[in-house]
């Protein structure tokens, strides 16, 4: 795939990933991140050497269908073409869950394939809030039906799910079935509403139902 930007001047690249760091907000019974150095020049090692454990749904990341879905495909085998490519980013300000009816209110730019969910969830990113918060604004069940009523191959939310916490796992359920990629943990602190080429690029966890994504929006 070779993304093309129409423009000579140079893009604007935004970083609205989550940075890794220990102590970082996670969900209710993960282990969460940690990171540590098995081997450091300072103690006569011949190299600074990190290991990390860590859970995979954690900070940035994507969810394989495999993470609901048996016999679903694992992240390895997610489309980049899916990954990459022109977004839409919405802004919700003032929701605390998001509907169907929330969505269809949006009135999509034609032929959105892909799309981003603003709300306040990114401000706790921002603060660096490091409890979880359970009050986080999600979609509900009939929200991932319309995004597959819709043909939407990609959707992403700016906190760790895609469905409230305390929900059944239906949201996700839908989604994934559908073949959804569902990207969470997103920072949309500083993007302003409108169409953005995004770049997402999970780790090739072979197998996995989840991997951390590096992933950035690109504006013209």
């Amino acid at each position: 795939m070779v993304v093309r930007f129409r423009s000579k001047k140079l893009p604007k690249i935004i970083d609205v990933s989550v940075p890794l760091e220990v102590g970082m907000p996670a969900w209710p019974g993960s282990p969460g991140f940690q990171i540590y150095k098995t081997l450091t020049l300072e103690s006569g090692g011949d190299a600074n050497i990190s290991q990390l454990d860590t859970d995979v749904h954690i900070g940035t990341h994507v969810d394989a269908p495999c993470h609901f879905i048996t016999g679903g495909a694992a992240v390895e085998d997610l489309s980049l073409e899916v990954l990459i490519g022109s977004t839409y980013v919405a802004n919700l300000p003032e929701l605390t869950s998001i509907t169907a009816k929330d969505l269809e209110a949006l009135k999509l730019p034609k032929n959105t394939s892909r799309l981003l969910l603003k709300t306040r969830n990114s401000e706790l990113w921002q603060q660096e809030v490091r409890e979880f918060k359970p009050d986080f604004v999600a979609l509900t069940a009939d929200a991932a039906e319309w995004v597959v009523e819709h043909h939407i191959k990609l959707i992403g939310v700016d906190y760790l799910s895609v469905q409230r916490y305390g929900d059944s796992p239906l949201t996700h359920e839908i989604l994934l079935g559908a073949g959804v990629i569902i990207l969470e943990g997103l920072n949309l602190t500083n993007v302003d509403m409108g169409v953005y080429q995004l770049i997402c690029l999970p780790l090739k966890l072979v197998g996995s139902d989840g991997a951390p994504a590096r992933t950035v929006l690109v504006k013209e």
